[in-house]
């Protein structure tokens, strides 16, 4: 009797996945080919300390810090992610009864894990119990605040508590943040919003017994099974509907994604932004490939179109 093939590992990627996968890492690249082949970028005089091109000779207009896209839709990028995170969310028939916000167990599983990758994001770049992470791995690689340097020389009253200033309070006070290793909070930013919308958005639209057999899952008794087993019998013209809220969504994955070859090609250098997407990666492998061998995690936070 012949043998059955065996299962793929549940943290394997499917097909779909392993093209979004890819497409970060080919972007960076891309990005960072073009600062070195263009005579133009190459040409134009960068600051190593802000890592970013001078203003009055950024050789493009997303070369420039203040350009539209960086302040209003990068820097505000977590507000977008959750507005049309949460619009699709309460208006996909999949997820719940369109027209009410009834809090449905597909919508809370949502805004579990729409909370956990918003933590690992707040924990990153905004605040992990103090300084966060960006700004704490800064300071252990040697990085520091100008201010607290001329503090020891003597040269400048300052507390000791100046010492564990982050880096938005070090530029406040008209310091230089310099010496570190600057994990790229931009592609971080841009890499975590982004495939966070794919793997909701697209698990949910092309909704089929085909992509639910790819995604493989571990069950209590330790035998490995295709995700269809767990999944909620939905009739596919419900689950795989492309509604405005979906439209939405990959309209701002679409603007990351060439906002992230921007950052490739003008800001930060090739191992700041290597490590800002890793680091961006760690919370959606926590998010959406743990789960699929810890059922308890699964139970509690579930995953998307499943």
């Amino acid at each position: 009797m012949p043998k059955m093939a065996a299962r793929r590992s549940p943290f394997m990627p499917t097909y779909l996945e392993a093209i979004l996968l890819s497409i970060y890492p080919t972007t960076l690249v891309a990005g960072s080919l073009f600062a070195v082949l263009d005579p133009v970028a190459r040409a134009a005089p960068y600051n190593t300390t802000t890592q970013s091109h001078y203003a009055n000779t950024a050789p493009s207009y997303f070369a420039k810090k203040s350009n539209v896209f960086n302040i209003f839709f990068v820097k505000q990028g977590w507000a977008w992610i959750t507005s049309s995170y949460l619009f699709f969310l309460f208006t996909h028939p999949s997820a719940g009864p369109v027209g009410s916000l009834a809090v449905t167990p597909k919508r809370t599983r949502g805004l579990l894990r729409y909370g956990i990758v918003t933590l690992w994001w707040i924990f990153v770049t905004q605040w992990f119990f103090g300084p966060p992470i960006i700004d704490r791995g800064f300071l252990l690689t040697g990085g520091q605040c100008d201010l607290v340097e001329l503090a020891d020389e003597g040269k400048l009253e300052m507390d000791n508590t100046r010492q564990f200033v982050t880096s938005v309070a070090c530029k406040a006070i008209g310091g230089k943040w310099k010496g570190g290793h600057d994990i790229s909070g931009h592609v971080f930013l841009l890499v975590l919003g982004s495939m966070f919308i794919f793997e909701e958005v697209l698990h949910v639209v092309t909704n089929s017994t085909r992509s639910k057999e790819e995604r493989t899952i571990l069950m209590s008794d330790g035998a490995v099974k295709s995700a269809e087993v767990e999944a909620e019998r939905v009739t596919p013209e419900v689950s795989g509907q492309w509604t405005l809220g979906a439209k939405t969504m990959l309209g701002v994955a679409a603007l990351s994604l060439y906002m992230l070859l921007m950052t490739a090609a003008y800001f930060h250098t090739w191992f700041e932004k290597l490590t800002g997407l890793l680091v961006a990666m760690s919370g959606i492998f926590v998010v959406y490939f743990l789960p699929r061998a810890v059922p308890a995690l699964r139970q509690l936070i579930g995953m998307p179109g499943v």
